[in-house]
């Protein structure tokens, strides 16, 4: 856990302690990175107003570095454009202060869940069947023609899977709300569009044309 006010981070070590989980407290991104550096851990808990290097940094940095590693912002920040750019950023989860620890150790084990059913880092890539855009390791990771690759969070590889399985023809909101495991009744379907946001600015960087198009007034289409 990374968060700078001394007190709370005492007290979620000690209570994800008695939860059964194995945790060390951190009071800026430069000490983690130090210890992280020797002994890397499974999931990271990150404050977002941290001094020197912000959580969303952080966060960032981790996600373009490792792929098999959760990460779950805890802040007092709770505005939805906050929370919309933590998981732009890469985030697994994002909680508001003040956390319920059964709520974050809840949390903690589904980001485990996600992260014991993929494969290991190493394993070898299947081979392209022809030059296309393709899902590999178990979907989450994203290949482009050229052979390029870029890692997937869990709402991401659910995004595209939907797209993936009615490749050329449009995903409708309520399939891809279902396919993240929302309620089509009561679902933020702006978090649809910073999904889509998000995918298309990380294969941007990566230097990948994502062929991802907005379908107006439908949903999004994975073109051929």
């Amino acid at each position: 856990m990374i968060e700078d006010d001394e007190d709370i981070r005492a007290e979620t070590i000690f209570a994800l302690g008695e939860l059964g989980f194995d945790a060390q407290g951190f009071g800026d991104a430069a000490s983690f990175y130090k210890a992280f550096a020797v002994q890397p851990c499974d999931i990271v808990v990150v404050d977002i107003g941290l001094p020197g290097e912000s959580g969303l940094a952080v966060v960032a940095h981790l996600r373009a570095v490792q792929r098999r590693l959760g990460l779950v912002l805890v802040t007092a920040r709770g505005e939805l454009e906050d929370r919309l750019l933590g998981l732009r950023e890469g985030a697994d989860a994002y909680l508001v202060k003040p956390v319920n620890m059964r709520e974050l150790a809840e949390t903690l084990n589904a980001v485990g869940r996600r992260l014991t059913a993929a494969p290991p880092e190493n394993a070898a890539p299947a081979p392209p069947a022809a030059a296309t855009w393709r899902l590999l390791e178990s979907d989450w990771i994203l290949g482009d023609p050229e052979g390029r690759q870029m890692a997937l969070t869990t709402s991401e590889r659910a995004f595209l899977a939907c797209l993936f399985r009615q490749r050329g023809t449009e995903a409708s909101r309520d399939d891809l709300i279902r396919a993240l495991g929302g309620d089509v009744f009561d679902f933020d379907e702006h978090r649809i569009d910073a999904i889509a946001s998000r995918l298309r600015r990380k294969a941007a960087k990566l230097g990948m044309r994502l062929p991802l198009h907005a379908v107006r007034g439908k949903g999004y289409v994975l073109a051929n």
